[in-house]
C-alpha cells in the first residue's frame, strides 16, 4: 500500500467541512471545577480541510479533505492530493472500513477487528469520531484514573488492551492532547489540538496534529497528518452520501 492509502486507512484517522465561514477561535471566559467534558453533538455534519502528510522520510504530500458524517454511524471522506484529482475515498462504519484508492488501485475492505490484526493498531467509528472532534475516548468510570493538574485534566483509560491518555482544558472541556498505545507494542496514535471553533453553540477543534506509528509484517510506519479546518457546517437534514461500495 503506498502512504496515501495508508493515510486513508487511518483517516479513517481521521480524519472537513461546506459552507464557507469565517473561523471564529473559542476563547473560554470560565474555568471547569468539576469534570464536564464537552462532547460533539450533531445529526449530520459536512466540511472540508487542507491536509499535510509529512513522511518519516520528510516527504511531505499536501490536498484537501472533505468529510460528511451522520453521528455514530458513517463518515464518509475524499482525498485529493491537488489539481481536482481524487486519490482515495473512503467510508467508515460501526463494522467496517472500506477504503478505494483510484490511484493505486490498492483497495481495503476489512473489519475494525481484521485492520487490528494486520496493523496492530486498534480502531473504530468511535475513536475516529473522537480524534476528529477532540472528544475523550471513553465516558469516565470507576476503573480509570482522573487527576486535576492546574488547568487541565489528565484522564488516563485502559480498553480492549490500548491505554488512552487525555488532556482535557478546564476553559472548555475538550481535549488538546491525545495518545491511544497498544499494549503490545504494536501501534500508536497521538493527537494535540491547539486552537477551537464554536460551531452551533459547540467547540470544535480549529487545527490538529496526528502523529501515527504501526506495525506490519513487512516493516513499521511513522507519519504526522496536520488537519486545518477551512469550513464546517452541522445540520439535521439528512445528507446524501456520494457513493456505496
Amino acid at each position: 500500500m503506498n502512504k496515501l492509502l495508508h493515510l486513508g486507512c487511518l483517516l479513517g484517522l481521521a480524519l472537513l467541512l461546506g459552507c464557507a465561514k469565517k473561523t471564529l477561535i473559542y476563547e473560554g471566559n470560565s474555568i471547569m471545577e468539576d469534570f464536564t467534558p464537552r462532547k460533539a453533538s450533531y445529526e449530520y455534519l459536512q466540511g472540508k480541510a487542507k491536509i499535510v502528510l509529512e513522511e518519516d522520510s520528510g516527504k511531505i504530500t499536501r490536498g484537501t479533505l472533505q468529510l460528511r458524517a451522520k453521528n455514530d454511524s458513517i463518515l464518509w471522506f475524499s482525498l485529493s492530493p491537488g489539481l481536482g484529482l481524487e486519490a482515495i475515498r473512503g467510508i467508515i462504519t460501526a463494522s467496517k472500513i472500506q477504503i478505494q484508492d483510484r490511484i493505486g488501485g490498492n483497495d481495503v475492505n476489512l473489519s475494525h477487528e481484521d485492520f487490528e490484526r494486520l496493523y496492530g493498531v486498534n480502531v473504530s467509528l468511535d475513536l475516529f469520531q473522537n480524534l476528529l472532534w477532540a472528544n475523550i475516548p471513553y465516558p469516565v468510570s470507576y476503573e480509570d484514573r482522573l487527576l486535576r493538574v492546574g488547568k487541565r485534566f489528565e484522564l488516563t483509560q485502559v480498553r480492549d488492551r490500548i491505554r488512552y491518555f487525555s488532556k482535557i482544558d478546564t476553559k472548555h472541556g475538550k481535549v488538546i492532547e491525545f495518545s491511544s498505545t497498544s499494549l503490545s507494542n504494536l501501534g500508536s496514535i497521538l493527537g494535540s489540538f491547539e486552537k477551537f471553533q464554536e460551531v452551533n453553540s459547540q467547540v470544535f477543534p480549529v487545527g490538529a496534529l496526528y502523529k501515527v506509528a504501526f506495525v506490519t509484517p513487512e516493516k513499521s510506519y511513522y507519519f504526522r497528518v496536520y488537519l486545518d479546518w477551512t469550513s464546517f457546517e452541522l445540520q439535521e437534514a439528512s445528507l446524501g452520501f456520494p457513493f456505496r461500495f
